[in-house]
């Protein structure tokens, strides 16, 4: 006897999204989560909201003239598509990219989802037309960050929960698909012991008892493998060099990947396992939440950025420009870690942290507080990342700067020779003092500045780093941070998991970074930002609507 129509596996974004279609479309639900309640909407919660959307209005109230056309030229220059497991994905990049160029906006509005006025222009790429990045800006910030976008789907479930539609099973930890007669017809695990720890904070793994449902369909939607940096180094790919020695977690320890193995165990095909998406802008979280808690920095483009020897890093490696490119080239220094040199004028212009919890006025949507992000100085949990995080230096001369950070260099990395480091900064200072200049990154600075909300909120005036007055002067160590996967469960257009041989697997869905955020990796090599929430929001839908749709 089956105890739902569908059984959703993993309550983030995608399992409310995949959960509320299925439930809307009559279908009864059981919501499957190792966590406890508390954590509802999983890694969705601490996100900071951005979604990537082609050709909105908030677009063109800033005066982007974006197109369905530019995006997927955008996509496909970042993707690089180049194998034969790519068939699903880059079908699933043109059904995306269709989608945020059509109804999403409209979908989410209806909802009551609602877009800080200001698009960012994150990820802005390697420098070609054709190549990687952004060509224009399309980092749309939900007003009330990553919980505004949670909220409508949590409002659905729990009324569907409400009206016995939907029932939750938190505290199960599924260890097993069930399959008879070559279909999924359901999970089993053990029910672990209830908990009261705070959302993100570690949770007992102490069994209770066991357990096994029964569907006629089973969506996974379990997330990544971020949280369990041994399997990040396992499927570390040689292209981005060797793996690192030492990160920050991005995300909490229960992000540990184990249902992408028990699926792929049942049957199901992995692809592209080797795709991931780590930042290198990482901050060690003075007030951590979970494990090894990393806090990545949104930069503008003004800060130098440098290796941990003190050695420039080379166009196009300019803050915000080309994540895995800097990866790439940063592993090949054989050190875990690197540096921007700024000043109080652009830390205070240019930098922002990553996550619900370090914006809380967009997150509270405080419009007083936001405004005060265009009058004052740095916002407040910038300000006490500099005072009380482990990563800074602040100095008011290059001299005590240069001390500063080699006193926090690891013991077997070359110190940073002051002289050099002098000499790169007033070389630098000088192509300042023209309109006009040879720097590709001062370029950069003064082109992002055409626009006017870089211009507005997000880039410092070009200015000289030795300027007294736009000191002090400020060094920030930057770790590798632990985020996405970007290959994972392959699937068809409707979300159905895909055999070795090519055949859809019986009753079995995928949504999700479990899925590659759909088709088992629809990025590609690259992600354009603004697409991780998006493809949960988008594969979750997939799945939900065509898992309801397919059963008698």
């Amino acid at each position: 006897m089956a105890d739902a129509d569908i059984i959703v596996v993993g309550a983030g974004l995608a399992g409310l999204v995949a959960a509320a279609e299925a439930a809307d479309a009559g279908r009864s639900v059981v919501l499957v989560e190792q966590e406890g309640e508390q954590s509802l909407g999983g890694q969705a919660f601490w996100s900071l909201g951005g979604l990537f959307f082609v050709d909105s209005p908030e677009q063109r109230r800033m005066g982007i003239k974006d197109s369905r056309e530019l995006a997927w030229q955008d996509w496909l220059g970042s993707a690089q598509f180049d194998r034969e497991e790519d068939r699903w994905p880059r079908a699933w990049a043109e059904a995306y990219v269709d989608f945020a160029a059509g109804e999403k906006r409209a979908w989410l509005r209806e909802m009551g989802h609602r877009i800080f006025p200001v698009v960012g222009w994150a990820e802005r790429g390697d420098g070609r037309a054709e190549g990687h990045g952004n060509s224009v800006p399309r980092f749309h910030i939900t007003w009330g960050t990553g919980p505004g976008v949670m909220a409508p789907f949590e409002r659905r479930v729990r009324a569907h929960a409400d009206g016995g539609r939907i029932r939750f099973a938190f505290r199960h930890r599924v260890d097993a698909l069930v399959v008879e007669g070559g279909a999924a017809v359901g999970v089993r695990g053990q029910v672990l012991e209830p908990t009261d720890a705070e959302r993100g904070r570690p949770t007992s793994r102490i069994a209770i008892g066991d357990f096994e449902l029964r569907a006629q369909a089973v969506i996974i939607t379990s997330g990544g493998i971020g949280g369990d940096h041994d399997l990040v180094r396992k499927v570390w790919p040689a292209r981005l060099g060797p793996p690192p020695r030492t990160m920050v977690s991005g995300v909490p320890a229960h992000v540990d990947g184990r249902m992408l193995g028990i699926t792929e165990a049942a049957g199901a095909r992995v692809v592209n396992p080797d795709r991931m998406w780590h930042y290198v802008e990482g901050l060690r979280n003075w007030d951590p939440i979970w494990d090894n808690h990393g806090i990545r920095i949104l930069p503008g483009p003004s800060s130098l950025w440098l290796d941990a020897t003190g050695k420039r890093l080379p166009a196009p490696y300019f803050p915000g420009f080309d994540t895995l490119g800097t990866l790439r080239h940063l592993r090949q220094t054989g050190y875990d870690y690197s540096w921007f040199v700024l000043t109080q004028k652009i830390i205070k212009k240019e930098f922002a942290l990553s996550g619900s919890e370090q914006n809380p006025d967009l997150t509270g949507k405080d419009i007083k507080l936001v405004l005060s992000r265009v009058r004052g100085g740095a916002p407040g949990p910038v300000e006490a990342f500099k005072r009380h995080g482990a990563d800074f230096v602040v100095a008011d001369n290059l001299t005590d700067l240069v001390a500063g950070m080699n006193k926090l260099a690891d013991q077997d990395v070359p110190a940073i020779e002051e002289p050099a480091l002098r000499s790169l900064v007033e070389a630098r200072d000088r192509e300042i003092d023209n309109a006009f200049t040879k720097d590709a990154q001062v370029t950069a600075i003064r082109g992002a500045r055409n626009y006017r909300g870089d211009r507005l909120s997000r880039v410092a005036t070009p200015h000289k780093l030795l300027d007294p007055k736009a000191g002090p002067l400020i060094a920030v160590r930057l770790h590798i941070l632990s985020r996405k996967m970007l290959g994972g469960l392959e699937s068809d257009l409707d979300g159905r998991c895909l055999r070795a041989d090519g055949s859809p697997f019986p009753g079995l869905y995928a949504a999700g970074e479990v899925n590659g955020f759909g088709g088992g990796g629809m990025m590609g090599y690259n992600a354009l930002e603004g697409t991780f929430l998006g493809g949960c929001l988008f594969s979750g839908r997939v799945a939900g609507r065509a898992a309801a749709q397919a059963l008698g």
